[in-house]
């Protein structure tokens, strides 16, 4: 005995089970570079990397208190990237030593080398290791100041 709703539910279901595999595939997975800093202050961070065409250093983003932000979008193209920050309220930085050309205003530099001749600044950034993910958030917090000053 065949039951007539078992096909109906079935030719309803199985159109529904595909659009809704479909909608899952064309949705793009969420991949970026994100920052978040973790600290009672604002802090102003700097990024360095390299792209096709070499190294690139860039900021400001400013961050507020327990806040996070995207700083590139997309899916990570290299391994590694650098990073620079500056703690507004309380001073300190977070800093390493990979070298790159800074700015104390808005910046976007192609190039490490003669940062001084060109009109920059040169901070060391310290460097971060993504292990190739296609997405990664990196931290800022009080006690993972590499090469912080004293305040």
């Amino acid at each position: 005995m065949k039951l007539p709703y078992l096909s109906i539910v079935r030719g309803l279901l199985v159109p529904l089970c595909l659009g809704m595999g479909a909608i899952a595939l064309a949705s793009p997975a969420k991949a970026d570079l994100r920052l978040c800093n973790m600290t009672s202050s604002r802090v102003g961070v700097a990024l360095g990397y390299r792209d096709g065409q070499g190294w690139v250093s860039e900021g400001w983003w400013n961050l507020g208190v327990r806040s996070c932000q995207t700083l590139l979008r997309g899916p990570l193209a290299a391994r590694f990237y650098y990073v620079y920050a500056v703690d507004y309220d309380r001073g300190g930085e977070w800093t390493g030593q990979s070298f790159l050309c800074t700015r104390e205003r808005e910046f976007s530099v192609r190039g490490t080398e003669d940062c001084l001749a060109r009109g920059f600044d040169r901070n060391g950034f310290f460097e971060v290791d993504t292990g190739q993910q296609k997405s990664w958030t990196v931290q800022l917090t009080d006690a993972n100041r590499p090469g912080s000053r004293p305040q």
